[in-house]
């Protein structure tokens, strides 16, 4: 929690200012403890909302007893595991041999874009992309001389790969973005300059005295990734094995079989899916250990490292590869979306037209609507959240701890099916379910955590002097607030709404069950298409879905350029 600092200047008396950080705790993880003890009822035979109340390990037993469970645990272990290690490694390997380049910047630029892309249109995206008829088999024919798709098991393979490289491309991004935010702190340019006057090469350099510094600042964002991977429902009903599926999805599938019983073995999948998890992140820190152990004995042993090209051309290569897959997935979908008669092995439709978005851009309307007015209203509760905790700590002098942080990052490590059942249960007992503020409630958690770490570092580098300076002119802080602050802040606070919006575009799960079935998004639309075969309406659905989570990037920019163009010195951040 907060530590107490001395008051910022012209701060008088008590206010509800002060309580606006556990006001967000609350909001935050509220929901969550009580969809943990909600998920925890039902698993042991306790269902009131159902009229049940039979305590006994009956749904255990069920679960145990279902044949698929061991090889569905594994996916979800070996999935998330391999898939976290590969998107740490290739943000690693990208940062170690290309920081500070002309090609970093490049990447730099492009890298919200690519974040706020949808998991599930990325995933329709990249498998447009590797499918016997995609975009990559169709390149090939010519030289194999395929006139029809091969017969090869890509997506939905038995072991998972694509739901890896799904997950992959997607994760890379975001772990960049968080080792760009703690590089700055670590004075890199001066520690690699020492190392390598000591002989090390660039990679190796990077390696010994940059990254462990690194990692203990983008710990938290892995372990977020990793519980992620591991409980992803909709990247792995679109890319993932179905018989038996990962133990997410087919916890969803019990939570919509009609025999409302199997309620409570879908309760206790999902506790089997949070005790996973913990497993997987305790594995993982016991893996860091030894690493760490590892390294200090390289470093004795004098070791420079003699691969370097080798490791930054690896580097930039998987680093092109993630980020060009999102981006020709984007280009497959909008080409699907607009195209006549395909047939294989041609590279482009024989025809195009607009008649897929004439035939169902209507039916496109309802759920575009919904999933805006929920993207705004969470977006915009969260960021008044977040405003209120960071002028909190500055007119109070608090100081955030590593408990805090930890809360902060608790609703991403916790899988969601392993709350969200319960949570979807309490909603049915209380009656608030199933309606559009429920999921606008529900979506706060999640897109919470992302605003205020895309707000925090901006806020909290904003110059006090500017304030020093307000408040000598008589200005109280509601004032300063209102007037310097967050006016000089309105690109970072833009930014922010946008990636919480983005957040809540992509949302599929919290939407499905709090929901229930009857909040549609463009999000619930496009993953109930997977299971059909018209490339036509999932291009147009997917595509949608990204443009409604990259358009508040775009107002983001645009909106400060106009209303600053005149007030140059108003800009900041």
């Amino acid at each position: 929690m907060p530590d107490a600092a001395a008051p910022a200047p012209g701060t008088r008396g008590p206010s509800p200012l002060r309580h606006a950080p556990l006001l967000t705790l609350l909001v935050m993880l509220g929901p969550v403890a009580a969809g943990l003890l909600g998920t925890l009822g039902p698993a042991f035979g306790i269902m009131p909302a159902l009229g049940g109340f039979d305590p006994g390990l009956e749904h255990v037993r069920a679960l145990v007893d279902w044949p698929g469970l061991p090889r569905a645990a594994l996916l979800s272990l070996g999935t998330g595991v391999l898939s976290t290690a590969l998107a740490l490694a290739v943000a690693v390997l990208v940062c170690a041999g290309w920081q500070g380049t002309r090609a970093f910047a490049a990447l730099e630029r492009v890298l919200s874009p690519l974040l706020s892309v949808p998991h599930a249109a990325a995933a329709f995206g990249l498998a447009f992309l590797i499918a016997p008829s995609g975009w990559i088999a169709r390149a090939l024919a010519p030289l194999a001389g395929w006139q029809s798709p091969p017969d090869v098991l890509i997506l939905q393979d038995p072991l998972g790969l694509s739901l890896v490289a799904g997950l992959v491309v997607k994760e890379v991004p975001f772990l960049l973005l968080m080792t760009l935010a703690a590089l700055p702190q670590l004075r890199v340019a001066q520690s690699l300059a020492t190392a390598q006057a000591l002989g090390y090469g660039r990679v190796a350099a990077w390696f010994r005295v940059v990254l462990p510094r690194l990692y203990p600042r983008i710990r938290l964002p892995v372990y977020a990734v990793l519980a992620f991977s591991m409980s992803v429902v909709d990247v792995a009903m679109i890319l993932g094995p179905s018989t038996p599926p990962t133990l997410s999805v087919q916890v969803l599938r019990w939570m919509n079989d009609p025999d409302l019983g199997m309620r409570g073995t879908a309760a206790a999948g999902a506790l089997l899916q949070l005790a996973l998890t913990v497993l997987a992140l305790a594995g993982w820190r016991l893996a860091e250990i030894a690493l760490a152990r590892l390294r200090l004995r390289r470093i004795e042993a004098g070791g420079r490292g003699r691969a370097q090209p080798l490791l930054r051309a690896a580097g930039l290569t998987l680093g092109g590869l993630s980020g060009g897959a999102v981006v020709l997935g984007l280009a497959g979908l909008a080409v699907w979306s607009v195209a006549g008669f395909w047939g294989f092995p041609d590279l482009l439709p024989q025809e195009m037209s607009g008649r897929t978005w004439m035939r169902h851009g209507m039916a496109l309307s309802d759920p575009l609507a919904d999933t805006a007015l929920i993207a705004l209203a969470s977006a915009g509760i969260a960021l008044v959240l977040t405003l209120a905790c960071l002028e909190a700590e500055h007119r109070f002098g608090l100081r955030p701890g590593t408990r805090a942080l930890w809360l902060l990052y608790l609703p991403l490590i916790v899988p969601q099916i392993a709350f969200l059942p319960g949570l979807q249960m309490l909603g049915i007992v209380t009656g608030i379910d199933g309606n559009l503020p429920a999921v606008v409630a529900v979506h706060v958690v999640f897109v919470l955590p992302y605003v205020f770490l895309s707000l925090a570092d901006p806020y909290r580098a904003w110059d006090p002097q500017l304030g020093a300076v307000g408040h000598a002119l008589g200005a109280g802080p509601a004032r300063v607030f209102w007037r310097l602050r967050l006016p000089m802040l309105l690109r970072p606070v833009l930014t922010a709404a946008a990636v919480g919006c983005a957040v809540s575009v992509g949302q599929f799960l919290p939407t499905l069950l709090i929901g229930g079935g009857r909040v549609q998004t463009l999000t619930t639309e496009a993953v109930a298409l997977a299971s059909g075969g018209n490339r036509r309406v999932i291009g147009a659905t997917a595509l949608a879905q990204t443009g409604a989570a990259l358009l508040p990037f775009a107002a983001a920019l645009l909106i400060p350029a106009l209303v600053w163009r005149n007030r140059r010195g108003l800009h900041h951040g």
